[in-house]
C-alpha cells in the first residue's frame, strides 16, 4: 500500500505539478489537493481520506500554513507534515517547526531529494535537510546555552541525546540503549519538557551545541 498525500497550495499549476512528479514515486500517491487550510479543513470535515503526510506551502489565503499546521497538530496530531515553500528565512522555518511541521523543503528542490525526503519522514518522523538545521542552530545558541548552566540531565537522557544526530529512528535508538521503544519515548518527552523544544531536530541540535552528540 502506498503513503498516502495531500497538497495543500493555492498554485493550482504547482500543485498539479507536484501531483504528476509524485506519481512517479514508487511508494507515494496523491489523494487530492487544496487550495488553502480552510479547503483542507472543508475535506476533512465532509469524511475525506486522512493522508499519512500533507504537503504544506506556507503563503496562503485564507489560512496558511502556519495556522494549517497548528490545526493539523490539534486535531490530526498522527498526520506528518512537510513544509514546501519558497520562503528560506530562519523565522519562517522555526515557526513552522514551532507550529507542528515536521519537515521544510523549498520549492526549488529536485524531485530525487523530495522522494527521498518523503520516505525519511515516513520512517523516521522528520525530515530537515542541512541548511535548515543550521538556521534551527543558530536561533538556538542563547537558548541552549542557558539550558546547558539550568537544567539536569540524567546520563540515560544525554546518551539519548547522542543518537538523535544519527540517523537511527526512535526504535533502533533503543535497541543500542537496550530498551523499549516507549522508554525511549519517556526520554525524549523529558528532554522536550526539560529544554522547552519539540521537535527531534531541535534536540540534535542542542546535542551537538552542547557536546553530546556521537563523535
Amino acid at each position: 500500500m502506498k503513503n498516502s498525500i495531500v497538497i495543500v497550495d493555492d498554485h493550482v499549476l504547482i500543485a498539479q505539478a507536484l501531483k504528476g512528479i509524485i506519481s512517479n514515486f514508487e511508494q507515494f500517491e496523491v489523494l487530492y489537493e487544496c487550495e488553502n487550510g480552510k479547503a483542507l479543513q472543508d475535506k476533512f470535515k465532509v469524511g475525506s481520506i486522512i493522508p499519512d503526510i500533507v504537503l504544506l506551502d506556507i503563503s496562503m489565503p485564507i489560512m496558511d500554513g502556519f495556522e494549517t499546521a497548528k490545526w493539523l497538530k490539534e486535531n490530526y496530531p498522527s498526520v506528518l507534515i512537510m513544509t514546501l515553500s519558497m520562503q528560506d528565512d530562519e523565522q519562517s522555518v522555526i515557526k513552522m517547526i514551532k507550529s507542528g511541521s515536521h519537515g521544510y523543503l523549498l520549492k526549488n528542490t529536485h524531485p530525487a531529494e523530495l522522494e527521498k525526503s518523503l520516505l525519511k519522514l515516513i520512517n523516521d518522523g522528520y525530515y530537515y535537510p542541512d541548511w535548515a538545521s543550521r538556521l534551527v542552530f543558530s536561533s538556538l545558541n542563547n537558548h541552549s546555552d542557558k539550558n546547558n548552566s539550568t537544567v539536569k540531565l540524567t546520563d540515560r537522557e544525554k546518551e539519548f541525546l547522542s543518537y538523535t544526530v544519527t540517523e537511527m529512528n526512535y526504535k533502533e535508538i533503543a535497541e543500542k540503549m537496550f530498551c523499549s521503544p516507549r522508554t525511549v519515548e519517556s526520554y525524549r518527552d523529558s528532554l522536550f519538557e526539560k529544554l522547552e523544544l519539540k521537535t527531534r531536530v531541535g534536540l540534535a541540535v542542542y546535542a551537538m551545541k552542547n557536546g553530546f552528540d556521537i563523535k
